[in-house]
């Protein structure tokens, strides 16, 4: 089978675009909350990537660009199914240091809590502390996927860290109050 013109050899593909496919997947699986859904959505995702073909040499970050590519699908999909006012599910968080089963108990609540005060945040906040706190990307990567200015990616951050510090406090009161 001859190659198409136009279309990405095999070994760029690897070279520029699998090695940001977790992030992706993270992404997608946060926007559509499915993983049969997100898995889906970033085999179509690596399709489009795959037609851009030579035209990716004119990206200077194609992390950003596939996470862009990966977030406007993802909403395109939300979309399609009628869902698009739907919130998005709070962080998946990973808890590797479980010594004991009373540790791993407690550990379990508190991220179902933050899992709780997050799924209250609006959906620009979240994507955005999801991209900055979780992914490690930089504001100017978090301004071009989501297409928003920095002032705004910094300030959507902050509000939802300040709310987040918010309501830790104010449940953290209600437990003291209450006792466990």
């Amino acid at each position: 089978m001859g190659r198409l013109r136009g279309v990405m050899n095999a070994e760029q593909f690897k070279k520029e675009v699998l090695p940001v496919k977790d992030k992706l997947y993270r992404l997608a699986l946060r926007m559509l909350r499915e993983p049969a859904d997100a898995q889906d959505a970033i085999q179509e995702v690596f399709l489009k990537i795959w037609r851009q073909g030579t035209a990716l040499k004119k990206i200077d970050n194609i992390e950003a660009w596939a996470m862009r590519v990966t977030k406007n699908h993802c909403l395109d999909r939300l979309r399609s199914r009628n869902r698009q006012t739907q919130a998005l599910e709070p962080y998946q968080l990973d808890v590797d240091d479980r010594p004991s089963a009373q540790e791993q108990l407690e550990q379990g609540e508190a991220i179902g809590q933050l899992r709780e005060l997050i799924g209250q945040l609006p959906e620009k906040q979240k994507l955005v502390l999801q991209l900055r706190d979780i992914e490690g990307m930089a504001y100017q990567e978090i301004e071009e996927i989501l297409d928003m200015p920095l002032g705004q990616v910094k300030t959507n951050l902050f509000r939802a860290r300040q709310k987040i510090r918010k309501l830790l406090l104010a449940v953290s009161k209600e437990t003291n109050i209450h006792g466990r």
